[in-house]
């Protein structure tokens, strides 16, 4: 297996719409075990194609549930659909709806999300498959389902907080298209 490395903010493949995948091959089989891989490492709770490089339309993820039920696989040519917003969605933001990504290190900022999505995609066999997710679950593929439509998740922000994120980006040079973090390699904190 082997580590990759994770693209930055101000990489091009961020900020356009992934292909869909189409045939599962080889090649496919191995990206999603070193994505895995590189997710795991991170840490991570998901990780998309674009953000290792490959504009294709899927993504891995792994969650754990406070109760203990795990949630793991791969999501090939997902399609996500998202419940409506309630009343309360007006409310100012908790600290519970901080979010961070991979592709904007270290950094996290509220962003409110829809409490449920479906996800519908295919397996790692090409098998499809659905799953009803709510809270934190549907928050991960919200997030990674964003990254296969070019959004990143501080493009998201509302005022003061995207001109928080986009000060720091900026300030560390990740608004630039070329870098990328290995994880287990690179020090982000250097």
């Amino acid at each position: 297996m082997t580590i990759l490395p994770i693209r930055i903010y101000g990489d091009p493949v961020l900020h356009e719409p992934a292909e869909p995948v189409g045939e599962i091959t080889d090649e496919i089989r191995a990206l999603v075990r070193d994505m895995y891989e590189t997710m795991d490492l991170a840490p991570g709770v998901g990780l998309a194609g674009p953000q290792v490089g490959v504009n294709k339309r899927l993504f891995v993820y792994s969650y754990e549930e406070e109760d203990g039920t795990a949630h793991r696989g791969v999501a090939i040519d997902p399609e996500l659909w998202l419940a409506p917003a309630v009343p309360e969605s007006l409310d100012a933001l908790e600290e519970d709806e901080e979010e961070g990504c991979l592709s904007v290190p270290g950094e996290r900022f509220a962003l409110r999300r829809s409490e449920r999505a479906l996800l519908r995609a295919r397996d790692i066999e090409g098998e499809p498959f659905e799953i009803a997710a709510e809270g934190w679950f549907a928050r991960i593929l919200q997030h990674e389902y964003d990254h296969l439509d070019g959004v990143i998740y501080v493009d998201r922000l509302k005022l003061p907080l995207w001109k928080q994120a986009f000060k720091v980006m900026r300030k560390r040079g990740w608004n630039t298209p070329g870098c990328s973090w290995t994880p287990g390699v690179d020090d982000l904190d250097a």
